[in-house]
């Protein structure tokens, strides 16, 4: 599966490597492009799930606040509840395709 900004890939993963968390695909840090990913300051922390980082996503000059969210160290109750560890996996916002 692949998250695409208009024709940039920016993060590639088989299907059974990522995770569905809450309807949101999750794809492991190691098949994520940082290069197009920028820390954000926008705070969250989820009742259930953690502290959240946001990203801003940029290709091709467009930037797009907050389109990308990872969580560095969620509750370990999480884990549970998901399955597996999802500690730094990130998911993307609707801007963001996610295809097969």
């Amino acid at each position: 599966m692949k998250a695409v900004l208009g024709d940039t890939v920016i993060a590639e993963a088989p299907k059974e490597e990522l995770l569905r968390i809450e309807g949101n695909y999750y794809f492991p840090p190691s098949s994520v492009r940082s290069e197009f990913l920028e820390k954000s300051p926008t705070p969250y922390t989820c009742p259930w799930k953690g502290e959240c980082q946001y990203f801003t996503v940029s290709t091709d000059g467009e930037r797009l606040q907050d389109r990308a969210w990872s969580y560095p160290t969620p509750y370990p109750t999480a884990f549970d509840r998901v399955g597996a560890d999802f500690s730094h996996y990130v998911a993307f916002w609707k801007e963001v395709r996610v295809t097969d």
